[in-house]
């Protein structure tokens, strides 16, 4: 595979230095929102801590929603080393936009994959995600989890939530109204 070209820094999206983007691309016409969750095990640290089109950044700024560029359809600024001591896990989340489209589901999520790009939005690497199912309309991506040296790696996903958003963050600890 020809290696990537970098492109403009992550400076020019608004990010400081240090972090990484989560470019998320998928197939199929429903709209969705991407959401990320900063968590300890399986609990968002707060209700601060989980990043979505309502709270576009967490507390200490390490991860924050991103514009998605081409070829991208959603993206995530995160800065591994700058998440609270106390997170050991980034949670990403897609969910069916049920204002846009109120009876989709997430049968048509297919082909998706999150690139990793580095400060100069230059790709370090490809991560394929599980394809969403009929009735479903929010699906844990998968989670970087921090390793017991500092590292994180990627561990896929692929839980369904056919109650939405709203159903999958309360599974993480966030009360819904």
């Amino acid at each position: 595979r020809p290696a990537a070209r970098p492109g403009p820094p992550a400076a020019d999206l608004g990010l400081p230095d240090g972090h990484n983007v989560l470019g998320m691309s998928w197939t199929g016409g429903v709209a969705l929102d991407v959401c990320a969750l900063v968590c300890r095990g399986n609990r968002v640290l707060g209700d601060d801590h989980f990043v979505f089109f309502n709270n576009p950044r967490s507390p200490d700024g390490s991860v924050r929603a991103l514009p998605a560029a081409a070829p991208d359809k959603a993206a995530i600024g995160v800065a591994f080393d700058a998440l609270p001591g106390d997170a050991d896990r980034l949670v990403l989340v897609a969910a069916v936009d049920p204002e846009v489209n109120p009876d989709a589901d997430l049968s048509g999520f297919t082909d998706a994959h999150i690139r990793l790009l580095d400060a100069r939005l230059a790709e370090l690497g490809r991560l394929d995600v599980s394809d969403g199912r009929p009735g479903e309309t929010a699906l844990v991506l998968g989670s970087f989890r921090r390793r017991a040296g500092g590292d994180w790696d990627f561990v896929l996903g692929g839980r369904g939530y056919p109650g939405g958003l709203a159903e999958l963050v309360r599974d993480f600890g966030i009360e819904v109204e």
